[in-house]
């Protein structure tokens, strides 16, 4: 069957789809009757009624106009791409630049056939047009998004953003659709989606949160996205504490961690994605001793750091390296379970909070009969946790744990602080005798765009350490701070280097520095002892 279209002769959409079984005739006759109601383009009232695909409408515009098709969901636009037209005569002719070669612009339009507006187009800016074909929503919500911005970009159109903005035309109904948000994380390397009644939806990227151009989302909208995510226990579960954590899969999306909580009297949701594919040590910028470390097979491991800056994953890594490396039994418990572990060499055995096991303390106080060889604990919380593993570090276990804290010593006194004062000398003891390292970490962001690059403390147990702890001399460990040392590498050190190296600016170290007028010395100086 001859598919090509006749010049002069150009037949409806409607009726090649129908032509070629993509719709029947009762189909089309709905479509129809929908639009003689509310107006819009028979294609695109096709697709949200779920009759067509959006692949198989650009496939027959592209036959039915006899030029390429775009679909804008699936591109990132540049703001000088978009803003090289005036936004007036975007309007004017349904088009958007999405692409400049050296001489010609690639020009999105509803009717690519226009050739008053391609002559004028061309006119204006001095090159010749390629038109191709996109669905007229999809040009009407990128104008859209452009105009609430001033009719000019100051970053990327993201085509998920576009999506987002026009799934169930957001704009005038209360719904959204989850799988679309679920999509957005993954395709925006997100690390959290945000759900706040107030504020537009949000995503967290490199640990910055970015609003969406769309409208403030309502307490309804939120409550029913919560709804829709929980099962009724949860939902009763919900009801009760006011919060709760648990994990979700997609399928073709993938694993989501979610937790609901209440906030002025209306309900928010934070989503983050589980990553499966756990990155190795170099993919994170981890130092090539962090091997040695994660291959000992006593002791006390502690990553530190703020929320948001990677501590988990540089657990995962660890995990992986000891689940590739060594033949020994792992048990983890984690609140929630963020990166799942394939059995290699060892075994895993990961355990969830509030599925497997009651809480940390809980899952712990059982945990040598379960015959651990290493011990991962997702957080360090409360002092009875921390009892035990300093315990199960004390009788020939490795113990791996996080820790939020601002600095590799305050680690140490914030462990110690948590006990009361007549035990806290026997603390001292024992974690002087089995800490291994405490590495501290930011996530500091590149100077040359996006992404954020590791910068570190690290803090041995040397002999001189050892002692420090033992005699209440904490303070002392920080006092070396300007002294190049084996056991110690200071976050100032650290971020100085990358400064130096052109990694990141010398603003940026600063906003992350212990001490700043140390960090600028060693800036300024432009030498690393």
């Amino acid at each position: 069957m001859d598919t090509k279209i006749k010049a002069g002769k150009r037949q409806k959409l409607g009726e090649m789809l129908v032509q070629f079984g993509h719709i029947n005739y009762n189909q089309l006759k709905e479509a129809m009757r929908i639009q003689s109601q509310s107006g819009g383009h028979v294609g695109e009232i096709l697709v949200d009624l779920g009759y067509l695909t959006i692949d198989d409408l650009l496939k027959f515009l592209g036959k039915q106009f006899g030029v390429p098709t775009a679909n804008l969901f699936k591109l990132t636009i540049k703001p000088s791409v978009i803003n090289i037209l005036p936004f007036d005569k975007m309007k004017d002719y349904g088009a958007l630049p999405i692409a400049i070669g050296d001489k010609s612009v690639t020009l999105a339009m509803v009717n690519p056939h226009n050739f008053a507006a391609i002559s004028d187009i061309e006119f204006i800016l001095g090159r010749s047009i390629q038109p191709v074909v996109v669905p007229s929503s999809q040009i009407a919500v990128a104008l859209k998004i452009i105009e609430e911005k001033g009719g000019k970009l100051n970053e990327p159109l993201s085509g998920i953003e576009l999506e987002v903005t026009g799934v169930k035309k957001l704009a005038d109904v209360e719904v959204l659709d989850l799988k679309s948000l679920f999509r957005m994380i993954v395709e925006e390397n997100a690390s959290d989606l945000l759900l706040t009644a107030g504020v537009p939806l949000c995503l967290k990227k490199d640990n910055e949160v970015k609003r969406l151009s769309l409208k403030s989302l309502k307490p309804a909208q939120v409550e029913m996205f919560a709804n829709e995510l929980m099962s009724v226990k949860q939902r009763e579960e919900f009801n009760r504490s006011k919060e709760l954590d648990f994990a979700s899969t997609f399928p073709d999306i993938g694993r989501f961690r979610i937790n609901i909580y209440k906030q002025r009297n209306s309900v928010s949701i934070a989503i983050s994605p589980v990553i499966e594919i756990i990155p190795n040590i170099e993919e994170l910028g981890l130092p090539p001793w962090i091997e040695e470390y994660a291959l000992k097979t006593q002791g006390l491991i502690l990553v530190t750091g703020p929320v948001g800056h990677g501590k988990t994953t540089t657990l995962a890594a660890m995990v992986d390296i000891i689940n590739s490396k060594r033949k020994c039994n792992i048990i983890t418990i984690e609140d929630p379970i963020e990166y799942l572990h394939k059995h290699k060499a060892s075994n895993v055995n990961q355990r969830e909070v509030g599925l497997d096991t009651d809480s940390f303390h809980e899952g712990l106080r059982h945990i040598f009969r379960q015959v651990p060889d290493v011990i991962v604990i997702g957080e360090m919380r409360d002092m009875e946790s921390f009892a035990i593993a300093l315990q199960a570090a004390d009788t020939g276990h490795l113990v791996m744990s996080t820790l939020h804290s601002h600095t590799a010593t305050s680690s140490i006194e914030r462990i110690i602080d948590m006990f009361p004062p007549f035990q806290q000398q026997q603390v001292r003891v024992q974690l002087a005798e089995n800490f291994l390292l405490i590495l501290n970490q930011r996530l500091v962001p590149l100077k040359k765009g996006e992404g954020r690059i590791l910068a570190y403390e690290r803090l041995v147990n040397s002999y001189r350490v050892k002692n420090l702890i033992r005699e209440a001399k904490t303070h002392q460990i920080r006092s070396m701070l300007q002294q190049s040392t084996d056991d110690f590498i200071t976050i100032d050190q650290c971020l100085a280097r990358l400064c130096l190296e052109g990694k990141i600016t010398q603003d940026a170290g600063l906003k992350f520095a212990d001490n700043p007028v140390f960090y600028n010395e060693i800036v300024n100086r432009g030498i690393i002892r």
